[in-house]
């Protein structure tokens, strides 16, 4: 019996599938490896979220009559020092903890502007109510939830009636809130200048934000009061406005620094 052959059109078609086939076989390949990339992104954000959630919040701790206050927020931190109604020092910049290091990277220090731009390595121990850094005891403040938790950036300033915006470069005005304490920083990181802090206590609720100023490096006469503004937070800016500490209109637009820097 002759042997049956497979057409022309036959022949094209087979090889057609089976090419098609391994195609398919590529193409699924290519997807599964694109699907594991995207989680292992997602799990690494996730991890290190939660690293970093160990550590957010506000920490205080007193020595020799000093009060020092640390608030970490965001991947962000600044530390303030003072005593009764005289400011000391303030440093502070970004940070990330890996394990029990803590790798500070210093974008402003109000008595040393030699610092800014180096990075310190410290030990960190994090258990429930109790911060170890390098030996030293710090105890969390509190554990508030708000919209304003975060570390924001100054991009609108109402002045004459007129709102204007910019975008931060290496004159900044950082405000930083976690854990019911707040601390402003106005500083240029290029130069290492430092241009004021204030910070304290907050409360924000139902649209209201009251700040409880405890420290000011501008004015100690200011310190001890409340002082009550309107805010709003919309695609990531906080809109805040009434009056400011000289009793003077203010209306300001802050940023968080995730959204200036794309994260």
């Amino acid at each position: 019996m002759s042997e049956r052959r497979g057409t022309l059109s036959e022949n094209i078609c087979s090889e057609f599938n089976v090419a098609n086939k391994n195609n398919l076989i590529h193409m699924t390949r290519i997807c599964n490896a694109s699907l594991l990339a995207v989680l292992l992104i997602i799990s690494s954000q996730g991890f290190c979220q939660k690293k970093e959630s160990r550590i957010s919040g506000a920490w205080r701790t007193q020595m020799n009559g000093e009060t020092s206050v640390v608030i970490f927020a965001d991947g962000y931190f600044s530390v303030a020092r003072y005593k009764d109604d005289a400011f000391i020092n303030t440093y502070g910049g970004s940070f990330l903890l890996d394990g029990n290091s803590l790798k500070q990277m210093i974008e402003f220090n109000s008595s040393d502007s030699t610092k800014v731009g180096t990075t310190i390595a410290l030990k960190a121990n994090v258990e429930e109510d109790v911060l170890q850094l390098d030996g030293y005891q710090w105890e969390k403040t509190g554990r508030d939830e708000n919209d304003l938790q975060g570390a924001w950036l100054i991009t609108g300033r109402e002045r004459n009636g007129e709102l204007s915006r910019s975008i931060p470069g290496a004159r900044k005005t950082m405000k930083i809130l976690n854990g019911g304490r707040f601390q402003w920083i106005a500083y240029n990181t290029e130069t290492g200048q430092f241009f004021g802090t204030g910070g304290g206590t907050y409360e924000a609720k139902d649209g209201k934000y009251t700040e409880n100023i405890e420290f000011f490096s501008r004015d100690s006469s200011r310190i001890g009061a409340s002082l009550g503004f309107d805010y709003e937070v919309k695609d990531r800016e906080w809109h805040h406005s009434g009056n400011n500490s000289r009793g003077e209109p203010l209306l300001e637009i802050w940023t968080l620094r995730s959204a200036l820097e794309g994260q």
